[in-house]
């Protein structure tokens, strides 16, 4: 059954997301972190077209994301490294284990796994083994293809950001990888000297934006759609919604939308939160609820029961006025949506 909610995604716009991302990383390879199902927009599909542009190496966070994209026959590397129960299918060989832990190390050493990937730990204190670790041996006898950490505030004006990079640097060599990766999508805003060999971007892919840097040079990628449901006019001093939060300054023409806080449209959006009716904007007034909202089209010329209204879903300005994150607001885009690619 066709859904009353859909989310429309634009393909070209990702992929010259990519390309911008790949510019910026200069003469590292620009790789693709497509885990939480492609940050809420479907993995398979993003991988895909991002495979035909020319990106080569993917990065999910389990091994249960990875089998997903096996049959495109991509690299993919599984970020969380492996338990016990993943051994299995990291011996499949469809993806490779980024090794995070003394134990997950000796695990793979003693099953012979083969060519893996390293989380070293740089300052995060999340994932990863120490500088100490390595100068131990611990990586001794591994088939190493990339050793790599993750920076904690490269989304922010940090001194923590130069610390982290020259402990990274400080590893060259020192694992027998044949490269090296650090920056993910706010560290590539950083500079040529925080890209090393690869970088592996996430947010600015889908049109986040995490680094003024970025603004005017990443596009929107998903822009959720809803039916109206119902048109009501609603006289002045009358309330709409949960807890009457919104009144009625004039008589006012309301539209009820099938989308609410189950499908990722957060209750952080209401009387806050923009429509477009016809690309003119209509605010959402009134609480949002699981699963309908309320706009004000007052202004926004005439629309009809069954007719389509997108939200305005730019990431940063959505995030201001929701209070979540960019990567909440995307990667909470629900089930409910039938999702299309233009």
């Amino acid at each position: 059954m066709p859904a009353p909610l859909r989310l429309r995604l634009d393909g070209d716009a990702l992929v010259r997301n990519w390309q911008t991302l790949d510019r910026m990383s200069g003469t590292a390879a620009c790789g693709a972190a497509v885990k939480a199902n492609g940050y809420g927009l479907g993995a398979t599909q993003v991988a895909a077209r991002l495979a035909t542009a020319g990106c080569r190496d993917f990065f999910v966070s389990n091994w249960q994301e990875a089998a997903e994209l096996a049959p495109l026959g991509l690299t993919v590397s599984v970020l969380h490294g492996l338990r016990a129960e993943d051994m299995p299918a990291a011996l499949a060989g469809f993806a490779r284990p980024v090794l995070n832990t003394p134990a997950q190390v000796a695990r793979w050493k003693g099953a012979g796994g083969g060519a893996c990937d390293v989380m070293v730990d740089t300052g995060m204190n999340r994932l990863g083994v120490s500088a100490d670790d390595i100068a131990d041996g611990l990586l001794d006898g591994l088939a190493i293809e990339t050793v790599m950490s993750h920076f904690a505030c490269a989304d922010e004006r940090s001194p923590m950001n130069a610390v982290q990079r020259d402990r990274f640097a400080a590893l060259s060599g020192a694992t027998g990888a044949r490269r090296m990766s650090l920056a993910n999508s706010a560290g590539i805003a950083l500079g040529e000297g925080y890209a090393f060999d690869l970088t592996r971007p996430g947010l600015a892919l889908y049109g986040g934006v995490p680094r003024a840097e970025y603004a005017s040079r990443i596009e929107t990628v998903a822009s959720p759609e809803a039916q109206v449901l119902q048109c009501r006019t609603v006289p002045a001093g009358q309330t709409v919604g949960y807890n009457a939060t919104w009144t009625a300054c004039r008589d006012s023409i309301v539209a009820i939308v099938n989308l609410g806080y189950a499908d990722g449209y957060f209750r952080g959006f209401s009387d806050r939160g923009v429509a477009l009716v016809s690309g003119n904007p209509a605010p959402v007034v009134g609480r949002v609820s699981m699963d309908l909202l309320a706009i004000d089209v007052t202004d926004a010329g005439p629309i009809a029961e069954g007719e389509w209204i997108s939200l305005d879903f730019d990431l940063p300005t959505a995030a201001a006025s929701s209070q979540m994150s960019q990567y909440e607001l995307l990667t909470s885009l629900g089930s409910r949506y039938d999702r299309f690619w233009t």
